[in-house]
């Protein structure tokens, strides 16, 4: 099986789906999916349609997208676009507060044009020895026993596991140290690596773009949440 033969078998068009939620939330360490909700329409799909007595169909509004979508357009849990860095976007989820955390989020592309997966960023307190995390998302035919490597441009690559798998697909949540966030910085691609199951002998490589890197990660961090202080000792 040739790599365009793979990449098209693992190609699939993902919404930012647990990308979503707030950055310290996915962070946590959980080791089980979350329950799905079946009702819940992807983005970009239509709601369902009302069909008339003859079983013809009348429509329906499609479900709004974070493009479609601005800060004062959103509603309180929505996730819409604030800004574009290049092929970064910073989306964001409203909230009734205003305080807004957002994502430094791109979707990545096999070499034909094909969407295979998603990265979203995001900036975590000071302090911790992770400065950023990552929530990759990868189709379901992904190996999952050979992990997934992130290098920048031809430096050396890690090796991180997935977490779990739900109907989006396969999610690995990442931690990348202040050095790492840097190097982000200073390249030009971080290259990020998966195996097919369909074809474990195989990998497809895709290249994150990292021009816009360095400003769409500062907007980001800048809506992280300030820790929570800490409880005063007892007496």
């Amino acid at each position: 099986m040739s790599m365009t033969e793979t990449s098209r078998k693992l190609a699939l068009s993902l919404g930012l789906g647990l990308g979503l939620l707030a950055a310290p939330a996915l962070f946590a360490q959980e080791t089980t999916a979350p329950a799905a909700d079946a009702a819940a329409p992807a983005e970009g799909t239509v709601t369902a349609d009302q069909a008339s007595p003859d079983g013809l169909s009348m429509g329906a509004e499609p479900v709004a997208t974070p493009e479609s979508l601005t800060q004062e357009t959103a509603e309180v849990g929505q996730t819409y676009m604030l800004k574009k860095f290049e092929l970064w976007e910073q989306r964001c989820v409203k909230m009734a507060d205003g305080s807004d955390p957002c994502q430094l989020y791109q979707l990545l592309k096999d070499k034909d044009g094909n969407s295979v997966a998603e990265i979203s960023l995001f900036g975590l307190p000071a302090g911790g020895q992770a400065a950023a995390g990552a929530t990759i998302i990868a189709p379901l035919e992904t190996l999952l026993t050979a992990n997934l490597a992130i290098a920048i441009d031809t430096g050396k690559a890690k090796i991180y596991p997935f977490t779990f798998c739900a109907a989006i697909g396969c999610v690995a949540r990442v931690g990348f140290t202040a050095d790492e966030v840097a190097q982000f910085k200073k390249g030009a691609n971080a290259v990020i690596t998966i195996v097919p199951a369909v074809a474990p002998d195989q990998k497809v490589v895709l290249d994150a773009s990292l021009k816009g890197f360095t400003a769409g990660f500062e907007a980001v961090k800048a809506t992280t949440p300030a820790p929570a202080p800490a409880a005063p000792a007892a007496p």
